[in-house]
């Protein structure tokens, strides 16, 4: 699975409105800078989630956005399937958007996948953008200790 550009953006700002909890709005443009986002593509992005009711915006000069709901209810899940559709890596082992294969009866790889989607599934329904906040950054170090064959293809 690999998150879209919008996703990713929306991630971003949203854990941006997540530390401000309760502390106001924040302008387009500060939340822009802030993540290093396009402001026009943060803009669309922003609708949208107003449309979900995830924020709220405040028009005029000392306007901006805030969270509309508590941090603690809003799963990283969530907003990865309103931006992205399904977390499953292949359409044969997806619920929501299921493509049949000619190999299913046959597929040895297929249950990894299914794992694969129920272990992703589950991480990103869980854990909320509250929970986030209390998390560090990955290293360098936790990036490269892999144990997989020399990182190929990862």
């Amino acid at each position: 699975m690999k998150l879209s550009k919008k996703t990713d953006y929306a991630l971003r700002a949203l854990l941006t409105l997540a530390e401000r909890w309760g502390n106001g709005v924040i302008s387009i443009r500060e939340l822009a800078q802030k993540n290093d986002v396009p402001k026009r593509f943060l803009e669309q992005i922003m609708l949208a989630i107003k449309e979900q009711g995830w924020v709220k915006g405040t028009p005029g000069r000392e306007g901006g956005y805030q969270l509309a709901v508590n941090p603690k209810e809003l799963t990283l899940g969530q907003v990865v399937r309103f931006f992205d559709g399904v977390v499953a890596p292949v359409s044969c082992v997806s619920v929501t958007q299921y493509e049949p294969c000619s190999q299913e009866a046959l597929c040895r790889f297929r249950r990894v996948l299914l794992d694969v989607r129920n272990y992703t599934a589950q991480r990103l329904d869980y854990i909320s953008l509250f929970e986030l906040l209390g998390t560090a950054p990955v290293s360098e170090q936790e990036r490269l200790n892999l144990g997989f064959l020399d990182g190929a293809g990862i």
